[in-house]
């Protein structure tokens, strides 16, 4: 993946630290990136549980999105082209044939400006001009990252000025064993989702929806991730021996816990999809604060609408007018459980 590796300068970073009791979240203006989130264990250590870097370099020759907000359109778009109000837009090809996370320069790229800084909020905005990657209209977004005790909400409003699509997430990848001491096989994770989409060979989705009853991507009672990583199902043999997958969701929160440390993390979402991916695809040739990278080490939950929904007809619709605002609000909540 080729990126514009010269534009953005350690000197035209902002580090923002947001702080309650029990909690530091330090958020960066360049890519809205949430670089570090620091909890405690059962045992009251005050440890990180998301993958981030100390350099801006070392996210542009590395990150495979750590932390940031993608965009404009979240996950692949087919064949890196869409049709919209009977105009096709050819997109920027970045992962093999298809639009990957907003292109080669999409938001995870970009230096936003900072509205507001205080100690329990940020807020973060982008212009993303007409043409951007492929995309029509010209897009303000506003980015506002509130805590609240132990919680991390994070809403997205954008508007535009021509018809264009807009599917954001956030990218963080989370480990919650606290600063990579092991990597997320065995952490729990339960979805209340009963239907999934399927992905071709390419990680892209059929168009297709199935029962997630009898498989490795039920997670409605909780599961750990090993379980179903090492099943040999052809679904998650086909993502990497993990998971890439869509799960839609019901309104009820997901919930992630490490049975070791005693962390948890609980999330909430007004969007209708969690993309869950496990990290199979992270490289080994560089370190993350010290730490060898390597697949499994973290893992995404990736809330938004069906991905390549612009060109899906049975997927919800993605496209925003000039008279409508785009929104997307998720919130992410810490424990720990002492048993």
């Amino acid at each position: 993946m080729t990126k514009q590796t010269a534009l953005i300068r350690e000197t035209d970073l902002i580090r923002h630290t947001l702080t309650q009791p029990g909690i530091e979240v330090e958020i960066w203006n360049y890519g809205g990136i949430i670089n570090d989130i620091r909890v405690a264990d059962r045992n009251g250590r005050i440890e990180s549980v998301v993958l981030g870097f100390d350099t801006v370099k070392e996210y542009q020759d590395h990150s495979p999105y750590f932390g940031a907000i993608v965009g404009r359109v979240a996950g692949r778009i087919g064949q890196a082209q869409m049709e919209v109000e009977g105009t096709v837009y050819p997109l920027a090809a970045n992962d093999g044939t298809h639009h990957l996370h907003g292109g080669i320069d999409g938001f995870d790229q970009a230096l936003f400006e900072v509205v507001e800084a205080a100690t329990d909020r940020l807020h973060l905005r982008l212009f993303s001009p007409d043409g951007a990657e492929g995309y029509p209209g010209n897009v303000t977004l506003d980015a506002v990252y509130q805590l609240e005790g132990l919680a991390l909400t994070l809403t997205m409003h954008a508007t535009t000025d021509q018809t264009t699509p807009l599917n954001l997430t956030n990218h963080t990848y989370w480990n919650l064993s606290g600063n990579l001491q092991r990597d997320i096989l065995d952490h729990q994770l339960t979805i209340p989702s009963e239907t999934y989409l399927p992905v071709g060979a390419d990680l892209l989705p059929t168009g297709q929806q199935e029962d997630v009853t009898g498989t490795p991507l039920d997670f409605r009672t909780g599961r750990l991730i090993r379980s179903g990583a090492e099943s040999g199902h052809p679904e998650t043999a086909a993502a990497g021996n993990g998971y890439d997958h869509p799960f839609l969701l019901s309104g009820q929160p997901i919930r992630l816990e490490d049975p070791v440390s005693g962390r948890s993390l609980e999330v909430t979402t007004n969007q209708p999809v969690v993309i869950l991916y496990t990290g199979t695809q992270l490289e080994t040739d560089y370190e993350i604060r010290g730490v060898r990278s390597r697949p499994s080490l973290g893992l995404c939950l990736e809330t938004q609408v069906h991905p390549n929904a612009v060109n899906e007809p049975s997927f919800p619709d993605i496209l925003v007018k000039p008279n409508q605002t785009y929104y997307w609000e998720t919130t992410y909540r810490f424990g720990v459980n002492n048993d």
